[in-house]
C-alpha cells in the first residue's frame, strides 16, 4: 500500500497544483479581463487589478488593454469637392470602453484595427469629398501675411472659409465615434498627420510659385535698372556742373591773370621811352613767332614795322 500511495500521492499533488494554477489568475493594472465558459462570456468585465479565481479547464481568461491604443491609417489619395486630388494621412487614439461588447463584436485588437480602418478611412473620405481644398488646409479667415511684403499694390486676399480643417476633423471624429459605440470602442482623438498634393498638382503649384517669384524678381530688376539710370543721370549732371564751375573759375583766373599782366605791361610801358621801345620789340617778336613758321613766306615793305626791327643795323 505504501508503494502504491507514494506515486499516487505525487500524482494527486501535481494534479492539485495544476488545478490551482488553472483556477488562479492575476489582473494587471493595465488590463481588463473577460471570463468565458465554453466560448461564452460569463459575468461582467473585470477592471480592478488583483488576484482572481475561475473554474479550471472550462473557463478561459481574455485580457484587453486598458490603456490608450493607437490607430495609424494608411496614406490615401482622395478627391476634394473642387476636384483636387490630395494625399491624406491620419492617425487616431482609441480605447476599449466596453470589454464585453468589444469581445463579442471584434474579438481582439487585430479585428478592432480592421474595423477602425473601414470606419475612419470611410469617414475621412466622405469629409474630404464634401469640402473644398481650401477648407482642408486652413483653420480661420485670418488676414494674409506675406513674408516679403513685395506686392503692396496688389490687393490679393485669401478665399473665405466656412468650416476649416479643425471642424472637418471634429466632424470625422464625431461620425466615427457614433459608429464605434456598438463595438465597445471609444475614439478619443483624430488628427491629420499630413495633407499634401499629388505629384501632378505639386508640379503645377511649383510652376506657379516659380512664375510668381520670377515676376517679383523681374520687377525688382526693373526698379533696380531705373534707379541705376537715375543715379547715372545725377552723376552726369553733377560732373557737368563741376566741370562747368571749374571752367568758369579757370576763365575767371585766366582773365584776372591777363588783367594783371596788362596792368603790369601798361605800368612798364609808361615808365620811360626805352621801356616802351623794349615792350614794343617784345610784342613784335611774339607776333613774329605766332605768325611765322618754317612753311611761311613773308613779304615786307621797307617801311613796315615788322621790317624795321629786322633792318636795324647792329651796333658797332
Amino acid at each position: 500500500m505504501k508503494k502504491l500511495f507514494g506515486p499516487l500521492g505525487v500524482i494527486v499533488v501535481v494534479l492539485g497544483l495544476f488545478l490551482l494554477n488553472a483556477a488562479v489568475y492575476v489582473v494587471d493594472e493595465t488590463e481588463q479581463v473577460i471570463i468565458t465558459q465554453f466560448g461564452k462570456p460569463v459575468g461582467g468585465p473585470i477592471n480592478t487589478p488583483g488576484l482572481r479565481f475561475k473554474l479550471p479547464v472550462v473557463q478561459d481568461v481574455h485580457r484587453f488593454e486598458k490603456r490608450f491604443l493607437e490607430w495609424d491609417g494608411a496614406s490615401n489619395q482622395l478627391p476634394t469637392k473642387d476636384k483636387r486630388f490630395i494625399w491624406v494621412d491620419t492617425y487616431a487614439r482609441w480605447r476599449i470602453a466596453d470589454p464585453l461588447l468589444y469581445f463579442q463584436r471584434v474579438r481582439d485588437e487585430r479585428g478592432a484595427q480592421s474595423r477602425l480602418d473601414d470606419i475612419l478611412d470611410g469617414e475621412t473620405r466622405n469629409a474630404i469629398a464634401s469640402h473644398d481644398l481650401v477648407e482642408l488646409v486652413r483653420n480661420s479667415n485670418r488676414e494674409p501675411t506675406r513674408a516679403d511684403e513685395l506686392d503692396e499694390e496688389e490687393d490679393e486676399s485669401f478665399a473665405t472659409i466656412t468650416t476649416g480643417r479643425h471642424k472637418i476633423r471634429d466632424q470625422i471624429l464625431s461620425a466615427a465615434a457614433d459608429r464605434t459605440v456598438d463595438l465597445g470602442i471609444e475614439i478619443l482623438d483624430l488628427q491629420f498627420k499630413r495633407i499634401t498634393y499629388v505629384d501632378e498638382v505639386k508640379l503645377k503649384v511649383y510652376e506657379r510659385m516659380i512664375a510668381e517669384r520670377t515676376r517679383i524678381a523681374d520687377r525688382f530688376r526693373s526698379e533696380g535698372q531705373g534707379e541705376a539710370l537715375r543715379i547715372r543721370g545725377e552723376k552726369s549732371r553733377e560732373l557737368a556742373r563741376i566741370g562747368s564751375t571749374a571752367r568758369r573759375r579757370a576763365e575767371e583766373i585766366r582773365g584776372e591773370a591777363d588783367a594783371a599782366a596788362t596792368r603790369i605791361y601798361a605800368e612798364a610801358y609808361d615808365r620811360s621811352p626805352a621801356t616802351r621801345e623794349f615792350y614794343t620789340f617784345l610784342k613784335t617778336m611774339e607776333s613774329f613767332d605766332a605768325a611765322l613758321d618754317d612753311k611761311t613766306t613773308l613779304l615786307l615793305s621797307s617801311d613796315s614795322n615788322f621790317y624795321r626791327y629786322l633792318n636795324t643795323p647792329e651796333p658797332e
